[in-house]
This record gives C-alpha cells, structure tokens and sequence, in this order.
C-alpha cells in the first residue's frame, strides 16, 4: 500500500459526480480556487499542499469540451508543480475520442493530439471509461484504464427480465462490444448496418439478425444527436420488432435534437450513465440514469493501494 495522502480534486465539469466519488472514498474533495481573468483566462490552483500525495483529478468532457479540457490542463501543471507524487486523470467521458483516425484527406487526429496534451500537462495516469476505440489506450505516452461499465447494464437490464430480448448495435464499429453485452445477459445479438454521409448524419440500410417478434435493446458507447439509435427504430421494426424498445448507452452527450428525436421514437426507456452530468433540460420521462461513482471509487482506491483494478470491471 502506498505510504502517499490521497487526494480528490474536481474541475468545474461534473461536481456531483466528482462529490459521490468522494462520499464512497469517504474523504473530502480538496479545494481549489478557480476564476478567470477578465479576458477569459482560466485560473485554477489548490488551496492545500499536494507536496508528496497520490491526487486523482475528476473532470470530465461536457458540451463546453473546450472549456473542460483547458481548466484540466492548467490544474494538472498546477499540480505537477506543487510537487504531487503522481497525478491520476479521472476522465469519465473523454472529449475528441470520435477523431480518431484519418477517414478523409487532411483530417486531424485529434484523440491522439488530446492525449498529447494530457501527457504534457503532467498526468502519470488516466482512467477513462468506454473510449470511442480501444486502440485509442495507445495515443497515450502513460498507463491507461479504459474502464467499460458494461456490466452496470447488464446488471440492470436482468433485473427487468424483458422475454424475447436481444442486444441491438447500431454499426460494425461497435458490434464486438454489443456482442459482449448479449453474451453477458445470455440473449442473441443484431447489428444494424448504417452509412454516414455527413457527420451526425445516420442512415440505416439493412438488419443483420433475427429481430421478429423481438424486444430490441440498442447499445451504444454514446447518444450524441441520436441519429444512429432512431435510424435503426425504423429498420427494425420494418424487420417485424416488438414495439416496445430499449436504448442504452454509457455518454449521454445529447446534442440538439437528441431529446426530441429520442422522445419521437417512442423509446419505452432509455437508460444511460452518470459520465456527463444531465441538466434539467436533457431529462425527460422514461429516461434512466446509472451512476458510475461507486465503480471510480473502487478503481481510484485500488490504484491508490497497488492493487489490481481488472477484477472491478471485469
């Protein structure tokens, strides 16, 4: 066991997440004093000491990922310079994880310039969850934890006990996942097959699977504008689905006009995690909301103790 104080400090993004984490660490979140100067540059700094401290900083990637990301990078320079033993990024939803490769001619890779940034920044280490890609653990010049929260799905769905269920992906990219995700709840697997003509833009062609008389469940790492989960609505129920449908997914981004398309569907329930925090606005009836704290929590304690981290999300 390490012999380091650790210490829990959150960004400005996620305060009830980073606040749930600590009361299952049963420790308090470390201050900071965080304000901008009048031009809008951000300043942000620990009250306490970290000097000789194992510190896990909570900020995750909201709607303002810019923002996010540069009040993250100047706490952990902060950090770094305080003379912090290690700093661990705790990165529930990890902004730019979608470019993360070259589709079309000059496109950057921005997932890779992010890690780049991190790195420099100070991190030792990063836990995130659910990255769009798994390869994207090597953009990282540092240990990375992609925690998949699957399980916390899984665990809620066999409690519903839905007949005639089976796990719905949305895109090849995801299908290895999606078929993880049935094998767990013991169901068959579908995968929708879908082409991008624009970004945002989702258009269904054809179903791959029995869905017949089936109730559907589509799982996906995020719901962005929910082109992709209502797309594939229609593609299923022209293949004789149940009417009753399921959507799940770890990030609720929910950029406009997620909520209205999503309500349109006639989803029965639409359940997601607590990654990126849902303002009043993004919550409507039907939608449920899975914490991720007490998972952190239990990753952050066994980093902290040098313990193994593979059987807690295993």
């Amino acid at each position: 066991m390490t012999s380091s104080p650790l210490k829990l400090f959150a960004g400005s993004s996620h305060p009830a997440l980073a606040q749930e984490i600590a009361r299952q660490l049963k420790i308090e979140l470390s201050e900071t004093i965080n304000t901008h100067f009048a031009n809008g540059e951000i300043y942000i700094r620990p009250v306490d000491t970290v000097r000789g401290c194992d510190v896990f900083v909570v900020q995750t990637c909201t709607d303002r990922v810019n923002e996010d990301l540069m009040e993250l990078f100047i706490l952990l320079d902060s950090l770094k310079r305080s003379f912090a033993s290690k700093v661990h990024v705790v990165i529930p939803h990890y902004g730019y994880a979608r470019q993360d490769r070259v589709a079309q001619p000059r496109e950057p890779i921005t997932a890779k310039l992010v890690a780049d940034l991190i790195v420099a920044a100070g991190a030792d280490h990063v836990i995130t969850m659910a990255l769009h890609s798994d390869q994207a653990q090597g953009f990282f010049d540092l240990p990375v934890d992609n925690l998949n929260p699957r399980k916390l799905f899984v665990d809620y769905f066999k409690k519903k006990k839905i007949k005639d269920l089976v796990i719905v992906s949305t895109d090849a990219g995801g299908a290895k996942d999606v078929k993880k995700f049935a094998d767990l709840c013991g169901v068959d697997f579908a995968l929708v097959h879908k082409t991008r003509p624009k970004m945002n833009v989702a258009e269904a062609l054809h179903v791959v699977g029995d869905v017949d008389g089936k109730t559907c469940l589509i799982y996906d790492d995020m719901i962005d504008t929910a082109g992709s989960a209502c797309a594939a609505v229609a593609a299923l129920r022209k293949n004789g689905a149940n009417k009753d449908m399921y959507l799940a997914s770890v990030h609720p981004v929910f950029s406009d006009p997620a909520v209205e398309r999503m309500k349109a569907a006639g989803f029965k329930e639409v359940v997601v995690s607590n990654t990126i925090p849902l303002p009043a606005a993004k919550r409507f009836k039907g939608l449920t909301v899975l914490s991720v704290a007490p998972l952190l929590a239990q990753i952050i304690q066994n980093v902290h103790d040098s313990k193994s981290v593979t059987k807690v999300f295993d």
